[in-house]
């Protein structure tokens, strides 16, 4: 087996870089119109937030929740990269062995990631975060909130601090370990390598298990601090894990059509259509469980979080909650049900770029009608920070790409890979 190389021309680089660029430009353009003339409409909608318990919408508060969004979405998808390629080794997976060099390399943006949260979070918690206000905790203020008081032993700044750390510590840890002794292997050649890295997936298979529900919950469901799923962490993953298969099989697609993985067949692509036909049935199943419970168990206090987004404020969320749907459920779902739709490079390009939209939407939905409220909208601001993210989370990709032959060339299974048929 011979090595075969990603070579990332300067043009590409560049590409990358005018997208960063193009980003920031109108993510300054929307800070400068919403400054300027949000103020008398702001002001409005300012005191129907704080009525509802949450703060009046600045350019500021609404900057720092589309940077805490997008590296939320960004950071999740490079780590089901690392969640991807442990899956591969517990279950003693052959067919995948061709691409597994994709999702390694898609782990290289999690130390960014870790950076950008932590800053995002000393700089911004007040903006995205209700439960981080002092007077919530004072039985003494009028503002004092008993349920959020309540919860203070888990949601406090130093805590959820170490939390932080710890998720990204001990998944740029793994994803570090399982990169090198796959890169060992390209070297050493044998089986121990192979036999290590299976032991160190099932390791991080544990820490996964624990850590998305729980990074979930502290990201994402703490920004409606009143509001409880027992279901959300597993929904977070649905969402995680469905637009991390879109990302590796778009880019299998995009690296084949350039000339590259030349071994890879519509053998592998129908396998890859499977996983994302299938979890985007398994995520609308997790939205269907989680929507439907607060239904038959008859809790209407906790039907709220899906007024704010269906019906409550004029309906300002309604377009997207449907479009949620219909994007990331009935789109898959009608144009990947056949066999020959899931091995077609084109069928599956239009259907994975759709879900990477879409679940982009879904984390909007899930994260800005609890800290914006009505004041949300798609603007320069939204447009301008997901360019901006999207750039640098290429730039680390492609390196990841780079940095390694495309083609495991030592692994036990690489025959195996190469002969896969179904």
């Amino acid at each position: 087996m011979t090595e075969e190389r990603l070579i990332i021309t300067r043009k590409t680089n560049n590409k990358f870089f005018l997208m960063i660029a193009v980003g920031v430009v109108l993510l300054i353009a929307g800070i400068i119109f919403a400054a300027a003339g949000g103020g008398g409409e702001h002001q409005a909608e300012g005191h129907e937030a704080a009525a509802a318990g949450h703060e009046a919408v600045s350019w500021t508060k609404r900057l720092f929740v589309n940077l805490w969004m997008n590296n939320v979405y960004f950071s999740g998808i490079a780590l089901i990269g690392t969640f991807f390629v442990a899956i591969q080794y517990v279950s003693y997976a052959g067919w995948s062995v061709l691409i597994k060099r994709i999702p390694e390399a898609m782990s290289y943006y999690l130390p960014i990631g870790g950076v950008i949260m932590l800053l995002v979070y000393l700089f911004g918690s007040h903006d995205i975060f209700h439960w981080t206000h002092d007077y919530l905790y004072d039985v003494n203020s009028p503002e004092y909130d008993p349920i959020i008081a309540g919860k203070s032993g888990y949601l406090n700044t130093a805590f959820f601090l170490i939390r932080m750390a710890l998720y990204f510590g001990l998944w740029i840890m793994f994803s570090m370990w399982l990169r090198k002794e796959s890169i060992n292997e390209d070297m050493n050649g044998g089986t121990a390598n192979y036999h290590k890295s299976i032991r160190i997936s099932a390791m991080f298979l544990v820490v996964f298990g624990i850590t998305s529900s729980t990074s979930a919950w502290d990201w994402v469901l703490s920004i409606d601090t009143h509001w409880f799923s027992t279901m959300f962490g597993w929904y977070v993953f649905a969402s995680w894990w469905v637009s991390g298969l879109a990302a590796i099989t778009l880019t299998v697609i995009i690296l084949k059509q350039n000339g590259y993985l030349k071994m890879v067949n519509s053998n592998h692509l129908h396998d890859l259509g499977k996983f994302v036909f299938a979890f985007s049935i398994f995520w609308t199943y997790i939205w269907f469980s989680q929507f439907l419970l607060y239904w038959y168990a008859n809790i209407p206090e906790e039907a709220i979080y899906f007024i704010e987004r269906l019906g409550g404020n004029a309906g300002h969320y309604k377009w997207i909650f449907f479009t949620n749907l219909l994007i990331n459920f009935a789109f898959p779902f009608l144009v990947l049900m056949t066999r020959d739709a899931k091995r077609q490079m084109i069928m599956l390009k239009l259907v994975t770029i759709a879900i990477l939209v879409g679940h982009w939407l879904d984390f909007y939905l899930m994260m800005m009608p609890g800290t914006l409220g009505t004041s949300a909208g798609i603007g320069f601001i939204e447009i301008g920070t997901a360019l901006m993210f999207l750039g640098i989370f290429l730039l680390a990709f492609t390196k990841g790409l780079t940095k390694a032959s495309l083609v495991p060339i030592n692994h036990p299974f690489v025959e195996e890979s190469v002969h896969h048929h179904v």
